[in-house]
């Protein structure tokens, strides 16, 4: 499949390319402190019942955000290709995300059942607000640089994010979260008369996210250039449906377009899975403290920002697929050993009590799955815009969003249902491995453009 990229209509200046990458600067803690490392433990353990209950709520919390941006992202994404610009739908969502990320302040350790329902609420409609506000700025990314230079536009702005989540994720753990000693990983009572008991550092989070987000995406609105209008919004809504279902219907046509957004949809369910469960299983299987979890999550973070980086350059020289093929297997290794780890035992092999490799193999496999996972969505990017047309760039990363959360309830639903079938936390993630296979075989099909022009 060969494809001509979009290029940009003129030069765009370094602030407005800065301005698209710190989107992914402002949106990364959203990732790092609410999904993985702080907010979504801190539920599991006080908030929801018990850990295993928690974990489940949260996997079925995570399957409906994950339905409704699958069932309208394309039509989102049709429309904004048929009116042009991007930004006022970053807008509008944007809105929408920060109010739901300020909300989780109320998500209240022992809560009763609607005190359950209001937490998970506020996370659905922080997510909603988050992915849809990024489906659109992807869709920004082809106008900005030639597309030779796209690899490494993507990497360097995953990088970018990761640091931004590296960051925030130091100043909660120094400063506002708390051990079960009351006080900060440096030993000090939190910042802002946070009380401890009432766990008020872990729900900063939400508000923190917000107010990062609300900060650094306004350089993408003041510098970074949008796409010109195209036509009224009525004409757009009925351009746009039409434009949808003529792409929908011409999918099992263009095999390499329907091979990958499969495949991407089945390895970025796994990882979002890895991401969403990571710190659950962490504090439900080693029984680790949410300063623990958050350690872990400084080194994922800060390997994710050399596998971004890293991953551009590959990307550069050996083309987008190669990066995904080469992560996918480094995540899927890792997912084996995890599950294979315990207090008890490493790699099925029995240990000593109190035995601190079980720990130690833990970070091991979290330093490769944030390398990995950096690199591989900054790669699925690229191979994105490989499969799009030029003047439907929007329509594309919205059916990219629709693969990516078309099945995204199947991780946390299957995680959900095999934790709950099982009673056990350790065979509940075991679906993320099967699901990594099945995107392997694939991948053989898909083509990319690489970066002299010529399709591979």
């Amino acid at each position: 499949m060969s494809v001509t990229v979009e290029e940009p209509s003129a030069p765009v200046s370094r602030r407005g390319i800065w301005g698209w990458m710190l989107f992914d600067w402002a949106q990364q803690p959203f990732h790092t402190l609410i999904i993985t490392f702080i907010f979504a433990p801190y539920f599991a353990a006080y908030v929801a019942s018990d850990p295993t209950t928690g974990q489940a709520q949260w996997g079925w919390a995570v399957g409906i955000g994950g339905f409704l941006i699958a069932a309208m992202s394309p039509v989102l994404g049709a429309i904004a290709d048929a009116s042009g610009p991007r930004k006022p739908w970053i807008a509008g969502f944007s809105v929408l995300a920060v109010i739901g990320a300020v909300s989780l302040w109320w998500a209240l350790p022992g809560a009763d059942t609607r005190g359950v329902i209001f937490a998970l609420c506020a996370f659905v409609i922080t997510m909603v607000g988050f992915e849809f506000a990024a489906v659109f700025n992807n869709a920004m990314m082809p106008t900005l640089v030639p597309r030779e230079r796209l690899g490494r536009l993507s990497g360097n702005a995953w990088a970018l994010g990761y640091i931004a989540g590296l960051l925030t994720l130091i100043v909660m753990l120094l400063t506002m979260t708390t051990g079960d000693n009351g006080k900060t990983l440096i030993g000090i009572e939190p910042l802002f008369g946070l009380d401890p008991v009432a766990r008020e550092g872990e729900r900063a989070a939400g508000p923190l996210t917000g107010l990062w987000y609300l900060i650094f995406v306004l350089p993408l609105f003041l510098f970074t250039p949008d796409v010109v209008r195209r036509e009224r919004a009525s004409g757009a809504v009925l351009r746009g449906l039409k434009e949808l279902g003529k792409t929908l219907r011409s999918l099992p046509q263009r095999r390499s377009l329907f091979a990958y957004l499969t495949s991407s949809m089945v390895y970025r369910d796994a990882l979002n899975g890895l991401y969403t469960f990571g710190g659950i299983y962490a504090v439900g299987v080693l029984n680790w403290s949410i300063v623990q979890v958050g350690i872990f999550g400084i080194l994922a973070n800060l390997t994710g920002v050399i596998g971004a980086w890293v991953g551009g350059r590959l990307d550069a020289r050996f083309g987008p697929k190669f990066v995904v093929v080469l992560t996918v297997l480094l995540l899927m290794l890792s997912s084996l050993i995890v599950i294979t780890t315990s207090p008890t035992e490493a790699l099925f092999i029995p240990l000593a009590e109190g035995s601190e490799l079980p720990s130690i193999v833990f970070y091991i496999c979290g330093g490769l799955i944030g390398a990995a996972g950096g690199a591989l969505q900054a790669a699925s990017r690229t191979l994105m815009v490989d499969q799009a047309e030029p003047d439907r760039m929007a329509e594309a990363f919205g059916l990219y969003a629709l693969s990516g959360r078309a099945t995204s309830f199947l991780a946390p639903v299957l995680i959900a249902w095999v934790t709950l079938a099982t009673d056990n936390q350790r065979l509940g993630v075991s679906p993320i491995v099967a699901l990594f296979i099945i995107s392997l075989l694939l991948l053989p099909l898909v083509k990319q453009q690489k970066p002299g022009g010529s399709a591979a």
